[in-house]
């Protein structure tokens, strides 16, 4: 598996050089953004033929019609989803085919690259009637180099995107959650010089506060290449040259202001050959764990913790625009959090870069959720792609803290083989990151939960899911019930929580009201929990707002959406919310 992860690492990285790297305007470097209306043919059946369709096929003469066709056809904006942008495609899971013009002047001494910043599900990519390739996944980017394929002038760009529910997907076939499809990110042009820098990662060394280490990759395997490396405001400048693969390390001591929290410290880094320019913002910052401590800057730290979803609750669909990011982190700040689960999958890099800006510590994730087959290969690589890309994308983001590699994973010898695995594969790509997964499966001792998964052996977090007073009973009462665990790591509280109807009042002690009250006294009493939990690191409820999920079909209170959300699918602020507000006020005075 290693050499196979290995293999295709090298295979991706102009993929995400470009994803990182190309929106700025620089001398040497452009973009141009294909976002806005495109027209589109929704393919009910799936019996479009690729052939045609991919080069819009006009009829040739009166005798011949089209049926399969884009003239006069429907558009959607891109970026979204295709659910909550027509009605009639609010449940719908199959193909449509999206197709834009756009025009292209070339320029010499230029590659061009086309950049997806995320197309949900799989994707097929034809461009002026030839295809490009394909890709599966819907949250990590890709790209294609077109030099050889673009052409001056007028360009015919056609997907064929498909959302299909599968048991060889990454989630599988069933997942708690709403299955949007479309273009649900960016796209964009992008236009770089023929030898330029392909990648780069700088990061303090783990467990150090002075030491920077990292490379800088150039897309020619040129040795003797010189890379001028800046930090201005820290008047840090060093020449780098490259090794016979087109590679330059980077390895020097230098005392900046560190990132955290209150003080979430962006340095501007340059980066420049002769031929190309790259700009960064980073953050330095150390995290690791000790004993049963996480760590930041050498400091014990107490996660207090948010999840969410990639989805507006006021518009019912994917969240796609800075505004969007936004709003949901300033929830996030405003309940007291230092810390975001981005669940269950890699989200926005613009909702990464900002969360970074505004101090948020973060837990990113890949879909490796509940019912994957461990034993299926092809479901193996796929996994594996996920977790390279995600990675890829975010290594140089310090607000990211832990690489999750899956959630709610029934142990099984093949599964704790795999993610033992990934995990160690992760390190081989990051080492400057915690390592976690979370858990739901633990043994019960009268009132003890004792954590014993095999898995925790590869972690550095543990990461328990437990709906105490909710999917469980308590065995004691709250304050009684005792965690154990056979690790000595520290653990966060990755999901806890109720549903609740906001608006609905009664009783706090009947579950089946769905009352808010009882989902304020659930958060109370775990809450008592938290606080007789020794080795407790951090705690991070389920979830930041309603959202929507088929799969809730109760249907006084439900309605197609999960309630367990600290916010209405409005924004409205249930009564719990209070409760955790007032908790996290607690901890951040300790």
């Amino acid at each position: 598996m290693l050499k196979k992860l290995i293999y295709r690492t090298v295979g991706i990285l102009s993929a995400i050089i470009v994803t990182v790297h190309t929106n700025a305007q620089t001398a040497a470097r452009s973009s141009q953004s294909l976002d806005g209306k495109w027209q589109i043919l929704v393919d009910w059946y799936g019996i479009g033929n690729a052939d045609d369709i991919a080069r819009n096929k006009q009829p040739a003469g009166k005798n011949e019609f089209v049926e399969f066709s884009f003239d006069n056809s429907q558009t959607l904006d891109v970026p979204g989803d295709w659910n909550s942008q027509r009605n009639d495609l609010k449940y719908y899971e199959g193909t449509i085919w999206y197709k834009r013009n756009f025009d292209h002047q070339p320029e010499t001494g230029k590659r061009s690259y086309l950049q997806f910043a995320g197309v949900s599900y799989r994707c097929e990519v034809y461009l002026n009637g030839s295809k490009l390739g394909e890709h599966e996944g819907s949250f990590t980017p890709f790209t294609f180099d077109i030099t050889k394929s673009i052409k001056p002038g007028k360009n015919l760009l056609v997907l064929k995107v498909n959302n299909e529910r599968r048991e060889d997907a990454i989630p599988a076939r069933k997942f708690d959650w709403w299955n949007y499809g479309g273009i649900t990110r960016s796209i964009t042009l992008a236009k770089v010089p023929d030898q330029h820098i392909l990648d780069y990662f700088i990061q303090l060394k783990k467990g150090s506060l002075y030491e920077i280490r990292g490379w800088v990759q150039l897309n020619a395997k040129q040795q003797q290449q010189t890379i001028t490396l800046e930090i201005p405001e820290a008047h840090i400048k060093k020449i780098l040259t490259t090794d016979s693969n087109g590679r330059a390390q980077i390895n020097f001591s230098a005392k900046l202001k560190l990132w955290s929290p209150g003080q979430p410290k962006l340095y501007t880094v340059n980066i420049y050959t002769a031929n190309d320019t790259v700009t960064d913002q980073i953050g330095f910052r150390s995290i690791e764990v000790k004993g049963t401590q996480i760590l930041l800057n050498k400091k014990p730290v107490f996660l207090r913790g948010i999840s969410f979803h990639e989805e507006i609750p006021q518009r019912a669909g994917r969240a796609y625009s800075e505004a969007d990011s936004h709003m949901m982190l300033f929830w996030a700040k405003e309940l007291g959090c230092n810390f975001i689960r981005l669940a269950h999958y890699p989200q926005s890099e613009q909702t990464v870069k900002l969360a970074e800006q505004m101090g948020l510590m973060m837990w990113e994730e890949i879909p490796v959720w509940q019912g994957i087959q461990f034993t299926n290969p092809q479901i193996l690589s796929k996994a594996n792609n996920m977790l390279q890309e995600m990675i890829k994308r975010d290594k140089n983001r310090c607000g990211i803290v832990i690489w999750s590699l899956s959630n709610e994973t029934a142990p099984s010898p093949q599964r704790n083989k795999v993610l033992a695995q990934m995990a160690h594969d992760a390190r081989l790509l990051d080492s400057s990151r915690l390592i976690s997964s979370a858990f739901d499966h633990f043994k019960y001792d009268g009132n003890q939960i004792l954590i014993d998964d095999p898995l925790s052996e590869s972690l550095d977090v543990l990461a328990a899911n437990k709906y105490m007073g909710w999917y469980a009973k308590w065995p004691a009462g709250p304050g009684n019930v005792i965690w154990k665990s056979n690790f000595n790591k520290p653990l966060i509280i990755s999901e806890f929580g109720a549903e609740a109807l906001y608006g609905n009042h009664g009783p706090a002690d009947t579950a089946s009201l769905w009352t808010e009250e009882y989902q304020e006294q659930l958060y109370k009493d775990n809450i008592n929990m938290f606080n007789k939990t020794p080795f407790l690191a951090g705690v991070c409820p389920w979830i930041l707002a309603d959202f929507r999920s088929p799969s809730r079909m109760q249907a006084q209170f439900q309605q197609g959406w999960n309630r367990k959300g600290l916010l209405s699918d409005k924004g409205f602020k249930k009564k719990a919310w209070y409760v955790m507000h007032k908790y996290y006020l607690q901890k951040q005075k300790q």
